[in-house]
């Protein structure tokens, strides 16, 4: 075969490959928006006022009735969005369940737009203000489940006097990020029963888990999967049903819904 014909063949199957993949991409990007449509279809949009009064914008799913109410954290860079599928999930198990964007988070549309400068090290008192909200809902047993820097959001709330959390649930959580903290202090007021979640190979998310379980009071519980996934990915990634499976399990033992 001479040079020319080899080029040409190799290029024909470049672009048959490149055409194969694409052809796979397409059916997963359109059952993605199959999901996010009919998660969106059981929400209604929502907006409160942050503790400094900023409005955040949110969504919530489930029940109107419902008297257990989950706070979903969202993490960075990402917004509400990233919860609405397991919102629904949530929702249809029971749950009153709130998404919302943390303050200067403004994705816009059916993500909403939440007021104010991006603040980490601020975002604690929009969980305080989400758990509020739901409390007006005629919520009254409410557990939190944040993703990385929403997870450490959840941690420092439910550490403060007053907050009666019942379960706190993480994702990938740091230890610190832009000023936002969850040290021995804040790991050893946390009374609500608390389910630590990482991958094993997304950097040092494994290890701050294990030691968020070890400077934390009982019920406690740390499951390290095999992934490099990172907060909210996990729900979709090849540990998506582990994962699912153990949050559910765990709220129903901690929040039940009835």
């Amino acid at each position: 075969m001479s040079e020319p014909a080899r080029l040409r063949s190799r290029l024909g199957l470049a672009v048959g490959s490149v055409a194969a993949a694409f052809v796979l991409v397409l059916p997963a990007c359109h059952q993605a928006e199959q999901i996010r449509e009919q998660a969106l279809a059981h929400s209604r949009a929502v907006s409160f006022e942050s503790i400094d009064g900023l409005r955040l914008d949110g969504r919530i799913f489930g029940p109107e009735g419902a008297t257990a109410g989950i706070v979903l954290a969202h993490m960075k860079p990402s917004d509400q969005s990233s919860w609405f599928d397991f919102a629904d999930q949530l929702g249809e198990l029971g749950y009153r369940a709130l998404t919302f964007d943390f303050r200067g988070y403004c994705p816009g549309g059916d993500a909403g737009c939440s007021e104010g400068e991006r603040d980490i090290s601020a975002i604690w008192q929009d969980v305080a203000s989400a758990a509020r909200f739901l409390r007006t809902e005629g919520v009254r047993r409410v557990g939190l489940v944040g993703a990385s820097m929403g997870g450490t959001a959840s941690l420092v709330y439910a550490s403060q006097s007053g907050a009666d959390i019942e379960a706190v649930v993480t994702l990938s959580a740091p230890d610190a990020i832009e000023g936002l903290t969850a040290g021995p202090e804040v790991l050893q007021t946390v009374e609500a029963a608390k389910l630590f979640l990482a991958g094993n190979v997304d950097g040092n998310a494994a290890a701050t888990a294990q030691t968020f379980y070890d400077e934390t009071l009982q019920p406690k519980r740390v499951e390290i999967l095999t992934t490099a996934d990172h907060g909210t990915d996990i729900l979709d990634g090849n540990q998506a049903e582990i994962a699912r499976n153990l949050i559910v399990g765990w709220l129903g033992q901690h929040v039940p819904v009835a």
